[in-house]
């Protein structure tokens, strides 16, 4: 058994549910506490200086007054990816937008072809680097999408890296297949053909291999159509994937009420989001999952998080790690300006990046809180609560990390 004792604050939303509206900002706080894990399960929690009984043999941790957390959850990343896109900072600052570069055969399709030209084990080597990093962030769980492959060949090779990850790092990761992010260049002009290959192709053989346990799409002005997202969310439905969409990046076009309307488990950035579109995520139970640091980056408007809360939409908050609109892997950072831009409250935010970055990957009974029978993922701040968390910008705040009930940063 492990007993992690002295801590100065414990702080964690409550239940297995992606919470919503006000509930999003109900944390259970516990003071001078205690947290007894026997393997990788939480089996009791104390406060008040009181140590809950345990046996002699049971290896002691002092948290020495740290601020505590569950793991932080980043529910949406592209980690697995060759190469860097530095070079597209001059056509940044000359006024390229994001999808002119994409429509001049930049961006994602300059990705594409820097992670074709490179091996499984060289992409799981660099991606198990990336998931190092994000574990000293404090980050214990992370989502990862495909879609820099856009053939059969290499949107197979991206998930099969996702799973070596899975199995060999101390990192929980859930895949998802996005081989809907952009029309590859041999399909230029030829859009409709290439959802034929998504899904008659990749799709059935990623399920087939069971390599991803759900499925995004692109939805977005220049990319793909509403109708084409719902072509690959609804044949994505019928061979078992959970969905999820990237909609209203830039334009609302219509992404959110696709998602709405299919009951997609989570929609992700929702820049451009309005009102009809915030009240279709609501009636569907879909978690927003919103991306403050590829606003900051690419200069864009902030979603309206203050108004999704008031309007009961669960919202989560996770990095968008890539390497073209957000070459961040650091949850922190959202944090910051999800308190900055987005005006959220402290516990609003923690909630955020633990229990409904947790259920909007499917893993709400598992993860993202720290009760009883949960799996034992806690992050210790040098901090003394989560207002100080949202307020430090720059600095790497974690002093330790437990993942499964073992120690793997400290």
């Amino acid at each position: 058994m492990l007993l992690i004792h002295n801590i100065g604050l414990l702080q964690t939303p409550i239940g297995s549910t992606s919470q919503r509206g006000t509930a999003q900002g109900e944390n259970r706080k516990y003071r001078n506490a205690s947290v007894l894990i026997d393997g990788e399960t939480i089996v009791g929690i104390t406060q008040d200086g009181v140590l809950p009984p345990c046996p002699p043999d049971t290896t002691r941790l002092d948290a020495g007054g740290a601020f505590v957390t569950p793991g932080w959850v980043d529910s949406h990343t592209h980690l697995v990816f060759g190469g860097w896109r530095q070079h597209e900072i001059p056509l940044k600052l000359k006024g390229a937008s994001y999808l002119e570069i994409l429509q001049s055969g930049g961006g994602i399709l300059d990705t594409v072809r820097q992670t074709r030209a490179l091996s499984e084990d060289a992409l799981f080597a660099r991606a198990s680097a990336f998931l190092d990093e994000q574990l000293r962030f404090g980050v214990t769980t992370t989502e990862i999408k495909s879609g820099y492959g856009l053939d059969l060949e290499n949107e197979l090779k991206q998930p099969r890296v996702i799973r070596r990850l899975n199995e060999t790092h101390a990192m929980d990761v859930v895949a998802t297949c996005m081989a809907a992010h952009a029309v590859p260049p041999e399909y230029a002009g030829r859009t409709d053909a290439y959802m034929d290959v998504v899904c008659g192709e990749i799709l059935p053989r990623v399920a087939e291999e069971k390599l991803a346990q759900y499925c995004d799409v692109f939805c977005e002005t220049g990319v793909f159509s509403v109708a084409q997202s719902r072509r690959v969310l609804e044949t994505a439905r019928s061979l078992g994937f959970g969905l999820k969409i990237h909609a209203d990046e830039i334009d609302a076009i219509g992404g959110a009420l696709l998602a709405g309307e299919l009951g997609a488990i989570s929609a992700e950035h929702l820049i451009a989001t309005d009102v009809s579109g915030i009240s279709a995520l609501s009636a569907g139970n879909v978690t927003a999952c919103l991306l403050p640091q590829t606003s900051l980056y690419l200069n864009k408007n902030f979603a309206r998080a203050r108004e999704m809360i008031s309007r009961g939409v669960a919202v989560a908050v996770a990095s968008d790690f890539n390497p073209g609109s957000c070459p961040s892997l650091n949850l922190q950072l959202s944090a910051n300006l999800a308190y900055l831009r987005y005006r959220m409250t402290p516990e609003e935010i923690l909630t955020a990046l633990t229990l409904n970055a947790a259920c909007a990957i499917g893993l709400g009974e598992k993860l993202g809180t720290i009760e009883p029978g949960k799996q034992a993922d806690l992050t210790l701040w040098n901090a003394d609560g989560m207002e100080l968390l949202c307020y430090r910008m720059g600095s790497n705040q974690v002093k330790a990390v437990v993942k499964r009930g073992k120690v793997v940063v400290s």
